[in-house]
């Protein structure tokens, strides 16, 4: 798994717009008066999702002054959580579990079709720009593995040819849809529940 860099190109300036800036202000009052700095990780990731899917330093800055703390702190807690992104990923980041339970059914099968179809390479944009991908750890959806994240959907049950067939939607600008790519619903077994049926229409 490679580390992330920061990227060389970084704009000057950054603020919250107006979305944004009231998500924040909700999120600081959810903390008792003097533990504001504590919402540092929540307003990174509203930086993150204003900003095409990363976070500029000039984001981070922005943030440290607007919990009145060090910015190196904000830059320490940026660059510690893989959640954050530091460079430019695209308007599709597709993240690849390859965790065991995912690696046993499958992942690097997954890791292939985005080599394929996306770059050779991690943290490398698709030729288009649309598009970057990573392996990452356990995303918490290990009873359907393998699977993968496009950006806040989880995509389950895949296989090569499945993933080859979302990634060729998201390449198109489409959105392909998220779930089971088994017909399961949730984390029910493929044929049905088995226990508890006397339950099921209670």
């Amino acid at each position: 798994m490679s580390l992330k860099k920061v990227s060389k190109d970084q704009p000057e300036h950054f603020q919250f717009s107006e979305n944004s800036l009231k998500a924040a202000n909700q999120i600081v009052k959810n903390y008792p008066k003097g533990k504001q700095q504590s919402a540092v990780m929540a307003l990174l990731y509203i930086a993150q999702r204003q900003h095409d899917n990363w976070i500029p330093l000039s984001a981070m800055k922005y943030v440290a002054k607007f919990l009145k703390m060090p910015y190196i702190k904000v830059y320490e807690v940026a660059t510690f959580y893989s959640m954050y992104n530091l460079s430019p990923v695209g308007e599709y980041f597709v993240q690849v579990c390859t965790t065991t339970p995912c690696m046993i059914r499958g992942a690097y099968k997954l890791v292939e079709a985005c080599k394929e179809k996306i770059s050779e390479n991690e943290n490398t944009l698709s030729k288009n720009g649309k598009c970057s991908w990573m392996e990452v750890e356990c995303l918490g959806a290990c009873v359907n593995a393998p699977m993968m994240q496009i950006n806040e959907d989880y995509f389950e049950d895949l296989d090569k040819e499945k993933t080859l067939k979302i990634l060729d939607k998201i390449l198109k600008g489409e959105k392909p849809k998220p779930g089971s790519y088994r017909g399961r619903i949730n984390n029910e077994p493929e044929n049905n529940r088995k226990t508890l049926l006397e339950f099921k229409n209670a």
